[in-house]
């Protein structure tokens, strides 16, 4: 076996275990609200979502396309073959570390329960390995500026702004509505809402994923553009790419989909249901466009515009401003892991450099998953109360399961 071809199965295997943090990190936006109402039994939420996303990872190659155009700077267009200077395991160390500088900022985001974006800590990771590789030239800036950057600072505001009169909108219609006849409407509606965001996860975020492995086969010579164009991704990248995406959904994020369903806004089921309609709609048209929008931003807009557009609702701007601090370091952290990576494997080099900054991976990765079950969020306590003195992720009372105000029976 070739030294190339050895890095890039360690990378391939690397990519897989983004694609995973990628999944558990971002269940929380799709099923949050639907576990925080009691519309969905949290295990059945989890199960439901695992399951769209992998149906959605197989419906569009939009997002992978631009992952391979809008961000590293790497290939010659007019040729399909990598630019002067750069060889096939430069290339690879560069999306390697930048997968390792994503996933670490995935673990750790986790950890504090902090709802940040999986795609912006991958595009960071990489923009990061780009520039201690190559420097500025090797970074895409117009296609990260247009594709990525813009949507990523409009999106939120935009889905909060949709959520705020869908939510004004259905309080006003239905206020003559019955409590039982009403409660029961949203609640079947949280579950077709949530399982529309869900199926938009799977459509966007798995093909990210694809768009690096194929960005790396093209590095490695065992891909090209022109084939890409002819005959689409390889079905292996799909199958390898939207299962571990969905296996990462059915772990669940505890932590994030405490800190989205709790946190924020103290939702009912028709604030619910708008908070995830707006948000389906917005991710679905984004991934049909090839943007890569971040589903975090986009449900955090919406469940914040929920509690701006129900009357006497409040919304809790401290954990808000938090995870807007987060969003903002979340490229610039995301690449600097990026970065000491590829200065690390580069300066050993070859098959050792991979092993070792793989190895890193794994022994820092399994560290802060030895602490994050310190203090445990599951299943069992994800509903429990917020406190509102700490804002922490992690409830005071580690037995207590549904909290003070007992969710209603879900419906699944």
């Amino acid at each position: 076996m070739s030294a190339e071809l050895f890095i890039l199965i360690l990378l391939v295997i690397t990519a897989v275990g983004f694609d995973f943090t990628n999944g558990f990190h971002d269940t929380g936006n799709a099923m949050a609200t639907s576990i925080a109402t009691g519309a969905l039994k949290p295990k059945t939420a989890v199960a439901l979502s695992a399951i769209l996303n992998l149906v959605g990872g197989f419906l569009s190659v939009e997002v992978a396309v631009t992952v391979t155009t809008s961000v590293l700077k790497i290939q010659d267009k007019a040729s399909g073959g990598l630019l002067d200077g750069i060889d096939a395991e430069k290339a690879m160390f560069i999306i390697f570390a930048g997968l390792i500088g994503g996933i670490l900022w995935n673990l750790l985001t986790w950890l504090f329960g902090l709802p940040s974006s999986s795609s912006h800590a991958l595009f960071g990771g990489l923009i990061g390995a780009g520039l201690a590789a190559i420097g500025t030239s090797g970074i895409n800036w117009d296609g990260l500026v247009v594709k990525v950057i813009i949507p990523a600072v409009l999106s939120p505001f935009i889905a909060g702004a949709i959520a705020s009169l869908s939510t004004w909108g259905i309080y006003r219609l239905t206020r003559k509505v019955g409590d039982s006849k009403q409660e029961s409407g949203f609640r079947w509606g949280q579950v077709a809402t949530a399982s529309l965001v869900s199926l938009a996860h799977g459509t966007g975020d798995a093909q990210k994923t694809m768009g690096v492995i194929a960005l790396a086969l093209i590095a490695h010579g065992s891909l090209s553009d022109q084939q890409i164009e002819a005959h689409g991704l390889p079905i292996w990248i799909i199958v390898l790419c939207a299962g571990a995406i969905a296996l990462g959904t059915y772990i669940g994020g505890w932590r994030i989909i405490r800190t989205l369903g709790k946190g924020l806004v103290e939702i009912e089921a028709p604030q619910g249901m708008a908070a995830q309609a707006s948000a389906a709609a917005i991710i679905l048209t984004s991934s049909n466009l090839g943007m890569a929008l971040s589903t975090t931003h986009v449900t955090t807009g919406s469940i914040v515009g929920t509690g701006v557009g129900k009357p006497g609702s409040v919304v809790r701007w401290s954990v808000a401003g938090r995870m807007a601090a987060g969003w903002v370091i979340t490229l610039p952290c995301a690449a600097v892991g990026g970065a000491v990576s590829y200065f690390i494997g580069h300066l050993i080099g070859g098959v050792a450099g991979a092993i070792v900054i793989f190895l890193i991976l794994a022994a820092l990765a399994a560290y802060i998953y030895y602490r994050a079950q310190q203090q445990k969020v599951g299943a069992d306590n994800v509903n429990a109360d917020w406190d509102e003195e700490t804002n922490g992720v992690v409830p005071n009372d580690p037995t207590e399961s549904q909290g003070a105000k007992k969710t209603k029976e879900p419906v699944a």
